[in-house]
């Protein structure tokens, strides 16, 4: 079974908010979300973004836009406005994630 990375077949965008970051997975087509519900899990995301996320990750499903939204709590140290971080901010969150591989049968 092939591994791909995420960006071959998702795209993703990405914000924050205070400490969390938000970030929204898209099949780029519909039979593609199957497996992205199945591999992309919660625990799966977090201990991507290990080093960075110190909180919980919540995962939630939006089929009918075959996508999926993440949030990542206590992931920017503080917040934009407090952090010592060079970038606190959750723009580049959404590029991490698709780095992630998954099995593509």
């Amino acid at each position: 079974m092939p591994r791909v990375r995420l960006l071959e077949v998702a795209h993703a965008r990405s914000g924050d908010k205070g400490d969390c970051t938000n970030i929204g997975l898209i099949a780029l087509r519909p039979e593609l979300y199957p497996l992205l519900v199945e591999q992309v899990t919660a625990d799966r995301v977090k201990e991507h973004f290990r080093e960075l996320c110190k909180g919980r990750v919540d995962r939630f499903e939006l089929p009918k836009l075959h996508a999926l939204n993440f949030l990542l709590h206590q992931s920017l140290d503080g917040g934009g406005t407090v952090s010592l971080r060079t970038d606190a901010q959750g723009k580049t969150y959404s590029a991490a994630l698709l780095r992630m591989e998954i099995d593509v049968p």
